[in-house]
């Protein structure tokens, strides 16, 4: 699965919405981009009646006249030209940052499932490479693309203007332009979008490569993972390469209407000025604003593999623009306790294979309890659920009576700690008030020394204010789990959800990294992802989940003595860890 695509009916609307929401400096555009077009029109209207005054036997007098009119047509159309380009590249910026905003806005709200359904690729491929092409089009193509227009639009208008039958043979050449557009853009379209698909699977294999390059390493599947990459890679370039031959073969069509619409003036002309109907001046006015508007048209049709890319990349951003958000939560009644309650949850990511089956679950207020189980018995889903990340296909999660979804700010009351901890850049402090924007140094050292990693943090050179993160001072797993449970620490949240946190410390590590995580937990309502059973061990409770049900509950004494489930999952666990790290 992907990320959905908008079709080009909704792209367009978005942008015509856009476009509507600054209608003051849309017309400010238009009107300076109308007064730089008529204005470079004026030195040949100068051309045609200087072309007449010759012929008629004028004095040189003229010429100065003319190169006057010629010189401020010249200087107008410049500034207003300059100017149109600003004014156009301003208008298309905020709206471009107004799309940067709104899509980054939908993406950091996306569930998770959809995020793991579709792949990290296509959502970094659309915020990276598709902001990109926009960005080009902004800044280099759409300001030669609306000056090419209205050029066009005041030349053909110009020629009509000095007899209708010169405009009228002008005209003659569009048929043949139109017909080369529509060869081109049914055959084009379709390979952009195949550019940007190609563009995001190899993307999403780099990123599938870069953050597993330790098990590529370990299990020697760099060839193969280069292969990968390598066919995607072919994949796009074939695609540019028959994108390139489609645009030479529509150059060729575009050169061909642009002979066929000079021949048919220059041709109307001869037989004009035989009438006596237009002046040799007025023909050559005409003849030399149809030859001057080779470049734009040519500008104009050339730019369509820009404007193809672009539209493609808009369409995929207001795709995502376009994905249903969360409703707002109402101010509802606020938890009565800190206990957390899963009643008859059901759930599954594709609505075909069901992950959990009526599973129900009360943590009471300030218990620990332990969730175990084989891998893939739906623990981890299940603290998504109590998070209020996923919310369940049958069933009601709630805090303190009041189902998550109806509290206006669950990140008040729950909070989940997972595997993966991501270390955002910046200094170490900023990382930290990620988690409360408010708090001081000294709250950060405070949460720093509750999970015991105070003293590292006090060693490294900078302190509190070294940078961390890409680019920064780099943490071991285990320090970046202790940055997270620090950071748990700072929201102070009555509710805490540890989804495996302590599983990448290692076993050097696991002790203290579970000792940090009781000490951020103390007193709080818990609901621990066991990966190691030492926590489960120690929980005041253990639920087993097995196939998505709960296969038993109790104590560690109660189950290990039933011989049950847990009782295996305890023998083989000792088995094979270590005494000095059990």
């Amino acid at each position: 699965m992907i990320l959905p695509v908008a079709t080009a009916r909704r792209t367009g609307a978005w942008l015509g919405a856009e476009l509507r929401a600054r209608t003051t400096e849309g017309l400010l555009t238009l009107v300076v981009g109308l007064v730089a077009a008529a204005s470079s029109i004026v030195p040949v209207y100068t051309l045609g009646y200087l072309v007449d005054q010759v012929r008629a036997g004028a004095p040189t007098g003229v010429i100065v006249q003319v190169s006057a009119v010629v010189l401020v047509a010249a200087v107008v159309s410049g500034a207003a030209m300059g100017l149109s380009l600003v004014l156009i590249a301003r208008l298309c910026g905020r709206i471009l940052a107004d799309l940067r905003e709104q899509v980054v806005d939908r993406a950091l709200t996306l569930p998770t499932p959809v995020l793991e359904r579709a792949g990290k690729g296509d959502l970094l491929s659309r915020v990276g490479a598709d902001v990109a092409a926009i960005g080009n089009a902004v800044t280099q193509t759409v300001p030669n693309l609306v000056t090419s227009v209205l050029l066009g639009a005041l030349s053909l208008v110009a020629m009509a203007g000095i007899d209708w039958r010169l405009g009228l043979a002008g005209v003659v050449a569009v048929p043949a332009y139109a017909l080369a557009l529509r060869w081109y853009l049914p055959r084009s379209a379709p390979g952009y979008r195949a550019e940007r698909e190609a563009v995001a699977e190899r993307g999403q294999l780099l990123v599938d490569s870069a953050q597993g390059l330790r098990t590529v390493h370990a299990y020697r599947l760099e060839q193969r993972h280069l292969a990968d990459i390598d066919r995607a890679s072919l994949r796009a370039r074939d695609v540019l390469v028959s994108l390139f031959d489609l645009f030479t073969r529509f150059v060729g069509r575009v050169n061909r209407a642009e002979f066929v619409g000079l021949s048919a003036i220059l041709i109307a002309g001869f037989f004009l000025v035989d009438a006596g109907a237009v002046t040799v001046g007025e023909t050559s006015a005409a003849a030399v604003l149809f030859h001057r508007l080779f470049n734009p048209i040519g500008m104009l049709l050339f730019s369509f593999d820009d404007i193809q890319a672009g539209g493609a990349s808009l369409a995929r951003l207001v795709g995502v623009v376009d994905m249903p958000s969360p409703p707002a939560p109402p101010d509802g009644p606020s938890p009565a306790d800190a206990s957390l309650e899963l009643s008859g949850i059901d759930f599954s990511y594709d609505g075909a294979a069901q992950v959990l089956f009526g599973v129900g679950l009360r943590v009471e207020p300030g218990e620990r309890v332990a969730l175990v189980g084989s891998t893939g018995a739906g623990k981890s889903t299940l603290a998504l659920i109590a998070a209020g990340s996923l919310r369940p296909t049958h069933g009601v999660a709630s805090i303190g009576g009041v189902p998550v979804e109806s509290l206006a700010d669950p990140r008040r009351h729950v909070a989940i700690v997972s595997q993966e901890t991501h270390v955002f850049a910046g200094t170490l402090l900023a990382d930290l008030r990620l988690a409360a924007p408010e708090a001081t140094r000294d709250d950060a050292s405070a949460a720093l020394a509750t999970v015991g990693a105070l003293g590292w943090v006090s060693a490294l050179d900078q302190g509190l204010d070294t940078p961390v993160g890409e680019g920064g001072h780099e943490l071991t797993p285990a320090q970046a789990q202790q940055l997270a449970l620090a950071r748990l620490v700072l929201l102070d949240p009555a509710i805490a959800i540890l989804d495996e946190a302590t599983a990448e410390a290692g076993s050097a590590g696991a002790r203290d990294l579970e000792d940090s995580a009781a000490a951020a937990t103390a007193g709080r309502t818990t609901l621990v992802v066991a990966h190691r059973l030492t926590q489960a061990a120690s929980a005041d409770r253990i639920v087993v989940l097995e196939h998505g049900r709960i296969a038993e509950t109790g104590s560690h004494p109660e189950l290990v003595a039933a011989g049950g489930r847990y009782a295996q999952l305890w023998a083989a666990w000792e088995g094979r860890t270590p005494s000095a790290v059990r």
